[in-house]
């Protein structure tokens, strides 16, 4: 058993209470490599802020469980060597499936978790939620739940239709699962293709695919019903355009890939919305410098040279979406 209080980690009540109160969001980065894991930390001590480091079922399997602990040992000194003395840095499985994996991860010094039995019937939802809460707690481990289902496909979650969060349900489940916050679907989905061109508009101007809005009136109903309950958007990538285009530039094949307009998050981070969860737009921004580079470079072929560009564009997004987007800056 290891304490993530070992490694230097924290667990997300305290930031999401303070996210709550004060109107922003927590990030929640994936991450599956070395690059994205000091991109993610340079980019939250240059802005002062708060960050959730996430490893889904794939990228843990990816990386190795035991790598993954001094992974995040390492971001923790690796933040106090850029000059940050208290790290606000949390660990967290993202779509665990099973209570054995969230126990796996628990037992391995993650400061949180999330289970996901959305797809699930509501009473099953509940039992596995309450199962895995239970052990959680025992260790100071904050736990996620999901209500809802959102469409797309990321890593090994996938759906191929959404179903809007019933507000109706919200207060039963988080009292009988005792889940620290809960992740909700009101329109974000997974992946880079979160739409089809057929759910969008095209804008006259531009010819590129305008998704629909997020439905803020369920929101909404979910936070009278909870109020100051931290909620979670998942599937919350903007798959930025200008990176779309760099990759198809450069031998890519993205045609039509869409995300969550910025403003419609920005909105969301100033209600009860206290962590958003992003991916695609990393490895959107990792995989266009990589192109652009090789492409630009095709005698070089140390890694070195081609991940260096990628891990600066990564983190020039994250402070962007750290900045302009969810407000997380210079809160601590």
């Amino acid at each position: 058993m290891v304490s993530y209080k070992e490694l230097g980690l924290v667990n997300t009540k305290e930031m999401f209470a303070k996210a709550v109160k004060g109107g922003y969001a927590i990030p929640a980065f994936n991450f599956n490599t070395m690059e994205q894991m000091q991109a993610i930390v340079q980019a939250a001590v240059e802005t002062k802020s708060p960050v959730i480091m996430q490893v889904s079922k794939g990228a843990r399997n990816y990386a190795n469980a035991t790598i993954l602990r001094y992974m995040a040992q390492g971001a923790v000194e690796y933040a106090k060597e850029l000059g940050c003395p208290n790290p606000q840095i949390v660990l967290h499985l993202d779509h665990g499936d099973t209570f054995e994996l969230c126990k796996d991860c628990i037992d391995m010094g993650f400061s949180s978790v999330m289970i996901d039995g959305s797809s699930l019937p509501y009473e099953e939802n509940i039992a596995l939620a309450k199962k895995v809460v239970d052990y959680a707690h025992k260790y100071d481990v904050t736990v996620e739940a999901e209500l809802g289902v959102l469409a797309g496909v990321e890593d090994e979650v996938s759906s191929a239709v959404s179903h809007y969060t019933k507000p109706e349900e919200v207060i039963d489940f988080s009292q009988r699962t005792g889940c620290d916050s809960l992740a909700i679907s009101i329109g974000t989905s997974h992946g880079a293709y979160k739409f089809t061109p057929a759910q969008c508009t095209r804008d006259p101007k531009t010819g590129k695919l305008v998704p629909p809005p997020l439905a803020f009136d369920i929101l909404h109903e979910i936070e009278k019903k909870l109020p100051g309950f931290p909620i979670v958007l998942h599937g919350s990538s903007s798959v930025p355009q200008d990176e779309v285009d760099t990759i198809n530039k450069y031998g890519g094949k993205l045609p039509d890939a869409v995300g969550i307009p910025e403003e419609q998050l920005r909105e969301a981070s100033k209600s009860a919305v206290c962590k958003i969860n992003i991916d695609s737009d990393s490895r959107l921004a990792m995989t266009a410098a990589i192109r652009k580079y090789l492409a630009e470079n095709p005698s070089h072929f140390d890694p070195r040279q081609y991940l260096k560009p990628a891990r600066e564009n990564m983190k020039k997004m994250y402070i962007h979406k750290i900045v302009n987007v969810l407000g997380s800056n210079e809160k601590f």
